[in-house]
């Protein structure tokens, strides 16, 4: 039986090289596996980068798990503190928000959830949300629409890279386009 090659692509970005294996997400589509976990020298790299291009805001939150050493970054930056939108509720939320939400890398519908007391940070304030990839951008409207309803207005969405047809969107700040695959 012979062995499959691996397909990958090749990125660029802030000034280091990264080849991506690319893998399938259905029977029409592949893409790139971008994983920045563990990738401390990227997140290091990109993070200021992407600090460049935001606008002027109060909270930077991150949908649960990839975003957040990139928030992590970012916060180290900047001097602030940092919300993560959890997949699931935990026993110490106390008035979760709660928004359904269908991710191009999940098989089903999953969940985003903020705690109440980071609902009580959010209101009023003005928002940044933060991840590692936007692709069809379901994950990050979820979130939107979380801090919508915790009262807060959300002043950008941002991401390392914009997969697809994300690159086109104009509300969503990113560093570098990546390009989708069929599948094979």
């Amino acid at each position: 039986m012979a062995v499959k090659e691996q397909r990958t692509y090749n990125l660029e970005i802030a000034g280091l090289k990264r080849q991506l294996p690319i893998i399938p997400v259905n029977d029409k589509l592949s893409i790139a596996s971008f994983v920045i976990l563990g990738d401390t020298e990227l997140v290091v790299r990109v993070a200021p980068e992407l600090v460049k291009k935001l606008p002027p805001f109060d909270i930077l939150l991150t949908p649960e798990a990839k975003g957040i050493p990139l928030a992590f970054e970012i916060s180290r930056l900047l001097g602030i503190n940092y919300i993560v939108a959890r997949k699931s509720v935990k026993a110490y939320m106390a008035n979760p928000i709660i928004e359904e939400v269908n991710s191009i890398t999940t098989q089903k519908a999953q969940i985003v959830c903020l705690d109440g007391k980071d609902s009580e940070q959010i209101k009023g304030r003005r928002v940044v949300i933060v991840d590692d990839v936007i692709s069809t951008g379901e994950s990050v409207n979820a979130v939107a629409r979380l801090i919508v309803k915790a009262g807060g207005q959300v002043a950008a969405k941002a991401a390392i890279l914009a997969e697809g047809d994300a690159a086109e969107n104009m509300d969503i700040i990113y560093l570098e386009k990546l390009p989708t695959f069929p599948a094979f």
